[in-house]
């Protein structure tokens, strides 16, 4: 299968090439267009306890699964968002975990579940109680509010990261959620609040929009809005 990732950057548009045979997952409503040789369905991928459990971390409980039927057949497709589109490639090794809203396909040795964090995460880390946890072997397609930009951090670097600017991360990086000033009240006031403390060797993967903040933007435009 080979796929190619169309105007990155803000309004991202993946293409995928199915030879016969081969299928996709996608989120609802992700796809643009497709062959006719490609037939589409709805699915659980893996019943009603994992649909149920996405629903939970923010995902939808149904996939669209795409299968190249009758021959070859080419797939697009786009997240809801204004964003970018980046393909991360899984060799079976480690677990990915990604923010709510930033699956968007993968092929079908990719599986997507959700990971359940402690008390204190859930309520701090602004993702709430369950993330996307996806892992198997094969190629995942994130999606993302803005532009998609990676973080290596060598062994015991560090970086502290805003929240909201969250897309994915390896499972075994180490990571705390802490004030982003020494004081509450310079965290509150500064405007950030909680980070996240990444702690290297790993690739972090950030956003360069935040939606919560472009929520409070756009309410001053709202009549009512405050």
């Amino acid at each position: 299968m080979n796929y190619d990732i169309f105007y990155k950057g803000a309004f991202a548009m993946l293409k995928v090439k199915l030879n016969p045979g081969e299928s996709v997952k996608a989120e609802m409503g992700a796809m643009v267009s497709m062959s006719p040789s490609i037939d589409l369905k709805g699915t659980t991928d893996g019943g009603f306890m994992r649909g149920l459990g996405r629903m939970l971390s923010g995902e939808t409980f149904f996939f669209q699964e795409m299968t190249a039927n009758r021959g070859q057949g080419e797939v697009h497709l786009a997240p809801p968002s204004l964003g970018d589109i980046e393909a991360i490639e899984l060799d079976g090794s480690y677990k990915l975990y990604v923010q709510k809203d930033g699956f968007l396909a993968g092929t079908s040795g990719i599986e997507v579940n959700t990971k359940m964090q402690n008390l204190g995460r859930g309520l701090l880390s602004g993702e709430g109680f369950f993330i996307v946890e996806i892992s198997g072997k094969g190629t995942v397609f994130l999606s993302s509010y803005g532009a998609i930009h990676a973080l290596n951090l060598a062994p015991g670097e560090e970086v502290i990261i805003d929240n909201g600017h969250l897309v994915a991360w390896p499972g075994y990086m180490n990571y705390t959620i802490e004030k982003a000033s020494k004081g509450w009240l310079s965290s509150i006031t500064s405007g950030e609040g909680l980070v996240c403390r990444f702690r290297g060797e790993g690739v972090v993967l950030i956003q360069s929009r935040n939606p919560a903040s472009f929520g409070s933007w756009l309410k001053k435009f709202i009549p009512g809005g405050s």
